[in-house]
């Protein structure tokens, strides 16, 4: 046992994560694992009910996700599980893999070698010192491990692992587990030539080297960016967007939510939180196939702390937002405004292209967006997928001046609540009419989706302190928009409904008419879950005379407070 071969460092990690509260059991990841470590005779045996399991495929994976997103819970089972370094069979025999018919076979079984590459030694100021600390630290575990077969501590670490396959009388091969791969290329100190130099080094461990049993790879960054040419071909690459295989096994499943939030029900006696709150603001991730996964850092900070917050863009440097728009707000400054209104843009998503500081095309902005969890993207489209990562483009918005007319869009939306819930419709009128007579007008106001955009921009600091559904049942209908006051439910709800070539008079009928103001009241028997006041809010806009109109009437007055 070392620091790097079958250490206990990973499976101690993945230990203390099962006994978590809010764990969530991948285990079944091994599924797609286990044949590249089966014998032919192996395979023939496995039962019938596994064998969608045991395709053989190559050896080599790379899985690029967001930060936050379990890749490296997942590398720590994956050693956890092949590892020699430590008896784990306490901690697997409650997960899903225990019922597989090859679990004890392989179960602590392997060779691995796992490198967190996000571990620097202290004081690290080149990258030279990050690599040989990594080589030195493999050297001296083989040496350990492998006296007969001569390492000298100045070999190559691939020499050293060359001499013992031909030193040893079986066949000796090593599972490498590479957590983090791309983390040097965010050092300041790493320049182009040094990360040519690491490439070389992946390269020459892992490519066409007999004692790679498999390699598991992990990042943020997309290898092909890095390896332009044939160095680290050998791998397959499993995106977010690209590739559905894996999908499931990083972020959190509906369903897998569901578990969780029934588990916060059972221990949490003052609940702070919704399932629809968790939904609002951590889903809308899209996998390839069509699915949708939740960022699961947030979905645990949430339910352990009782409270909906920015716990994910706020763990790590998502400053990149504010880099990239401001190197190219001109070309962004629109497509940004149609996201923030909930309109999904179109975009030639490039993942290998993604990670240069320097970028200035607009999908290569957009890419990069992407790779990072700042966007979502299906269908050749991009959107923001929550009210976490909504929140954080606000406040870019409201303080980015490069963006011009949407940010002063963004700046008049905290003006626009207030005047609402004062009932100030010539204020209200005042911003609409300055947001459809912008410079640039964002959209053409041809018909009701037009100026559904506009309100979501005008509205946009009304998110800080409301959930805001679109097209939400209500009543004996479909309301255009339902404000719900999530930050304090003693708040004033708002029902708003949009009309084009109609009245604002029309549009408040409607919601009169609709019953949509049953939306904000409990169960039969039970108290209102909102008690505040509920405002209906008509606006309607003629495209003849270019004019909005804006009628607000007081549906429900405030109840006794909760």
């Amino acid at each position: 046992m070392g620091l790097f071969l079958n250490g206990k460092k990973a499976s101690l990690l993945y230990k203390d994560e099962t006994e978590s509260t809010y764990f969530v059991d991948k285990s079944a990841l091994l599924d797609e694992l286990i044949p590249l470590v089966l014998t032919r005779e192996q395979r023939e045996n496995i039962p019938v009910e596994e064998e969608k399991c045991m395709g053989k495929s190559n050896k080599y994976l790379c899985i690029t996700r967001p930060r936050r997103f379990g890749k490296s819970v997942a590398a720590n089972m994956i050693a956890a599980y092949f590892g020699k370094g430590r008896d784990c069979r306490p901690v697997f025999d409650h997960l899903t893999v225990s019922t597989r018919s090859w679990y004890l076979a392989h179960l602590n079984q392997h060779n691995v070698i796992f490198i967190s590459f996000n571990s620097i030694p202290e004081g690290c100021t080149s990258y030279r010192q990050y690599i040989n600390r990594i080589s030195r630290r493999i050297l001296r575990d083989l040496i350990q491990a492998y006296p007969a077969a001569g390492i000298d501590e100045n070999d190559a670490v691939w020499d050293a692992l060359n001499d013992i396959l031909e030193s040893e009388e079986e066949d000796v091969k090593f599972i490498f587990v590479l957590d983090e791969w791309d983390f040097i290329f965010h050092r300041d100190f790493v320049t182009g030539q040094d990360k040519e130099e690491y490439v070389d080094f992946l390269s020459n461990l892992l490519k066409d080297q007999p004692y790679v049993e498999f390699a598991y790879m992990t990042g943020i960054l997309p290898i092909a960016k890095y390896s332009s040419g044939s160095e680290l071909n050998m791998f397959y690459e499993y995106t977010i967007a690209s590739e559905e295989r894996f999908s499931q096994y990083f972020g959190f499943t509906e369903e897998e939510v569901d578990t969780l939030f029934a588990r916060y029900q059972a221990r949490t006696p003052n609940q702070n939180i919704t399932r629809e709150g968790l939904r609002t603001w951590y889903d809308g991730y899209h996998i390839k196939g069509g699915g949708r996964v939740y960022n699961p850092r947030s979905v645990v900070a949430a339910l352990t702390n009782n409270n909906l917050g920015n716990y994910w863009t706020s763990a790590g440097p998502y400053d990149e937002i504010f880099y990239y728009v401001r190197h190219g707000a001109e070309d962004l400054r629109e497509t940004l405004g149609l996201m923030i209104s909930g309109i999904p843009v179109q975009a030639n998503i490039q993942e290998y292209a993604a990670v240069s500081m320097t970028l200035h095309n607009q999908d290569e902005i957009l890419s990069a967006m992407v790779v990072y969890g700042f966007l979502s993207c299906e269908n050749g489209c991009v959107s923001i997928p929550n009210k976490e990562l909504m929140n954080k483009f606000s406040e870019m918005l409201r303080k980015e001046p490069s963006l011009g007319y949407i940010h002063q869009l963004a700046r008049e939306s905290e003006k626009m609540l207030q005047a609402t819930l004062e009932n100030d419709t010539a204020a209200m009128l005042k911003i609409l009419e300055f947001a459809h007579n912008t410079e640039v007008p964002l959209l053409t106001y041809n018909n009701e989706t037009d100026l559904t955009a506009v309100v979501n921009l005008v509205y946009l600091s009304a998110r800080d302190f409301y959930r805001i559904e679109r097209e939400d049942k209500a009543g004996t209908g479909y309301v255009d928009f339902i404000f719900y006051p999530e930050v304090n439910r003693n708040n004033d709800g708002i029902i708003l409904e949009l009309k084009v070539n109609h009245t604002a008079d029309e549009a408040l009928q409607q919601i009169k008419d609709k019953k949509y103001a049953l939306k904000f009241e409990g169960k039969l028997g039970e108290r209102p879950l909102y008690i505040g006041r509920i405002l209906g809010v008509g606006i309607a806009y003629n495209k003849e005379t270019k004019k909005h109109t804006c009628k607000i009437e007081i549906l429900r007055n405030a109840q006794k407070p909760l």
